[in-house]
């Protein structure tokens, strides 16, 4: 399995990004696709996650009501779009493949990760 991301960059506070994630090779065994972020100085923390069996998702209380998950298993392909963007928003985003446990946060149930894309919020 091979995850790329992409779709990081430059924006103000306020405005919008959309992250993609697509995946190649095997991916049936792991339904469980996630984004992760790590900002300067500070340890990962999970973003995200969803299900590609039955598009169940979960968010961290941060992205709760401005961050949406999405997948087109069709494409393999999975998107964080990031609304009302703040500076601590700011940090490298990864996405990652597992399985999940006994919850979704837990970067040791995800196996397969990508590199990151940078995110940076600032005016």
């Amino acid at each position: 399995v091979q995850l790329q991301a992409s779709g990081g960059g430059l924006v103000q506070p306020g405005g919008s990004l959309r992250l993609s994630c697509a995946a190649s090779g095997s991916t049936l065994d792991y339904p469980a696709i996630a984004w992760f972020r790590q900002a300067p100085g500070k340890e990962r923390e999970a973003v995200s996650c969803i299900s590609s069996d039955d598009g169940t998702a979960y968010y961290a209380d941060f992205a709760t009501g401005r961050f949406t998950i999405s997948i087109d298993n069709m494409k393999k392909t999975v998107f964080l779009q990031m609304n009302n963007m703040k500076p601590e928003n700011t940090a490298v985003y990864y996405c990652a493949m597992g399985v999940l446990g006994s919850t979704w946060y837990r970067s040791s149930y995800f196996t397969h990760w990508g590199k990151g894309t940078q995110v940076t919020v600032s005016s």
